[in-house]
């Protein structure tokens, strides 16, 4: 009996979010459509995960915009997003209309399949964003994220599924994040699904253990009907496996998945080129990586702490931080590593070891997590840590989306009329701030996308130095890349040098001053932390909040300022008793480690 296998393509989402930091534009996208539509596919996966937030954040392109144009593009394929459930594609719970209010847009604006999912697979979180989708007649796939510990088994999976399929899930998908799967694991898990379920089952698996093939095969023999894959140019290591190369392995057999091998290879010669465009956005840490299988950390989050500490000059601690992933995640009662769990227990791993003290700050969401605000922890939480983060306060037992009120009526007050449609009221919700500037500099006509660096030239050498010739450097700045062209350098006067450069060809004048000899209050012109009294913070980041003014009483420990890094907010405190005597920050502001924020007299 033949049994045709169907594959979702990940090329337009997952693939280059997973290799490429999710920089794909739309433009790179809308000229291999047409043959994209005739492969068969059973679904392209084209929207969701990081990529609306990439959209707004660092392309300046209208992510429901893209879709529309996705969806005019390719008639005859469904098209796919990846929904984090009640967090929709944010990094908080949204209350329950705004999540009926996004599934709805999404739908009509051409999404076909969700993929829904929740980070600490408590379904409670997924039972609203099904129901959206069910009344908008699209497909429900209800999701189990893969992770192993001590409290994840094949039986809880399969009773996960068997409730998903009775919220009314129209498929169940296995979503491995990480590349934790292992063939026969594999054959196990989806054998106990399709004995226990009506409903199709589809394996996703990310090859950063470079076993995700042997994963597809073992998962379609043992009853899997579809598997997603990404083509070639853009597969294996943190992203998936080749397309081309699954549908050659099925080829000629009763799993035969019928899909043309040489339109396929034209589409991966496109994407080829289109690749060496976002040169670079790639990363050192995207390729098989075996420790995935003890720290369990997907590629994408790698590159992000690969990052943070680059900054901090203290990549070498990057094998402590990783040795760290799996004791906080221990200490949180195992959640599965996918966003924003993965965030919340890199970023608290991070913070562990830079500071040489476990816990010594507490991240916000891991308080949060802590409370019972993202849902139940699959295992037992350290109570020794539940207390030292949130002390007496009430433990929540109920969906944590009950606790909230609806927020739609508000978000359309509080965006007003720079949004134009009730897609950027949403756009609004899901990144407040990137998206009222986002909305505001679009109405303005001032969008202005990151600099993309020309290819470089094969066997191009540097020139040599000489009159007129700039010294060139690329920089990585928390996620942007800056072109920068040294032309000049000034006479050193009064302990001052100037330089002359240009930045993404922009020219600028930089006065560099050493540290220390001046107070300032933009980025750059702050003095060293050094008396009792200085507040600092020992993570680069953004100012979310300033929590006191000048001239106010504080006690040790009160929080003064939050900030931001890698999506995570963290309380900045108070180092003793005394009265504010300065501020140098104020909301939105950009910090580097060590610098004075915020002056206490005691």
């Amino acid at each position: 009996m033949t049994k045709k296998i169907f594959v979702t393509d990940t090329v337009l989402r997952d693939a280059h979010q997973s290799l490429l930091a999710t920089r794909m534009r739309t433009e790179d996208m809308l000229p291999i459509c047409d043959k994209l539509d005739k492969v068969g596919y059973w679904s392209l996966e084209v929207w969701g995960g990081a990529a609306f937030d990439a959209c707004v954040r660092f392309l300046k392109e209208d992510p429901w915009e893209r879709l529309r144009q996705l969806r005019a593009a390719l008639p005859n394929t469904r098209l796919q997003m990846l929904l984090r459930g009640q967090n929709l594609l944010g990094y908080r719970h949204y209350s329950d209309d705004v999540v009926q209010a996004f599934v709805e847009r999404a739908a009509s604006n051409g999404i076909d399949v969700f993929r829904i999912f929740d980070a600490m697979n408590d379904i409670r979180n997924l039972q609203v964003a099904i129901e959206a989708v069910k009344r908008t007649g699209k497909h429900a796939q209800g999701t189990i994220a893969y992770t192993t510990s001590p409290v994840h088994t094949v039986a809880a999976f399969v009773e996960q599924a068997r409730q998903m399929q009775g919220m009314g899930c129209d498929s169940i998908a296995i979503k491995d994040m990480a590349g934790l799967l292992t063939p026969f694991a594999t054959g196990e898990l989806v054998r106990a699904l399709k004995a226990e379920l009506s409903v199709p089952v589809f394996i996703h698996s990310h090859d950063t253990s470079g076993l995700a093939a042997m994963c597809q095969l073992k998962a379609v023999e043992n009853g899997a009907d579809h598997i997603d894959t990404a083509i070639s140019s853009l597969a294996w290591g943190t992203s998936h496996p080749g397309t081309e190369s699954m549908v050659a392995a099925f080829k000629g057999t009763e799993y035969d998945t019928g899909l043309d091998l040489e339109l396929l290879q034209e589409i991966g010669l496109y994407f080829y080129a289109v690749r060496k465009k976002y040169h670079q956005f790639e990363s050192e840490f995207t390729a098989v990586d075996t420790r995935v299988q003890v720290n369990q950390v997907p590629g994408g989050m790698i590159s992000n702490l690969a990052n943070q500490l680059k900054e901090q000059g203290a990549l070498n601690r990057m094998n402590e931080v990783l040795a760290e992933i799996p004791r906080v995640r221990q200490d949180l009662g195992y959640p599965p590593l996918v966003t924003p769990t993965s965030q919340i227990v890199g970023t608290q791993a991070f913070f562990n070891v830079l500071a040489g003290e476990r816990y010594k700050t507490i991240t916000n969401e891991v308080k949060l997590y802590l409370q019972g605000r993202y849902g139940k922890a699959p295992g037992t939480v350290s109570e020794t840590l539940r207390r030292q983060a949130i002390g007496s306060e009430d433990i929540i037992d109920v969906r944590p989306a009950d606790l909230l009120k609806p927020e739609m009526a508000k978000l359309r007050a509080d965006i007003g009329e720079v949004a134009r449609s009730e897609e950027d009221v949403l756009t609004f919700a899901m990144f407040p701030d990137i998206g009222r500037k986002f909305l505001e500099e679009r109405n303005a006509g001032t969008l202005k996308p990151e600099v993309l660096l020309p290819v470089p030239e094969a066997g191009a050498v540097a020139s040599a130095k000489g009159e007129g010739v700039p010294t060139e450097f690329v920089i990585d700045v928390h996620g942007e890349t800056y072109r920068v062209d040294i032309t000049g350098v000034g006479v050193k006067a009064e302990g001052k040098r100037h330089f002359y450069l240009s930045i993404d060809g922009m020219p600028e004048e930089v006065v560099f001053e050493p540290l220390n000899e001046f107070v300032g209050t933009g980025v750059g012109k702050r003095k060293q932390a050094s008396a009792p009294g200085d507040v600092s913070t020992t993570m680069p980041g953004n100012i979310v909040e300033v929590l006191v003014k000048e001239g106010e009483q504080v006690k040790p420990g009160q929080a003064v300022l939050i900030t931001e890094a890698m999506k995570m907010e963290t309380e900045i405190q108070a180092p003793l008793a005394g009265t504010i005597k300065a501020i140098h920050v104020a909301k939105g502001d950009r910090v580097t480690p060590g610098e004075v924020l915020i002056e206490i007299e005691g």
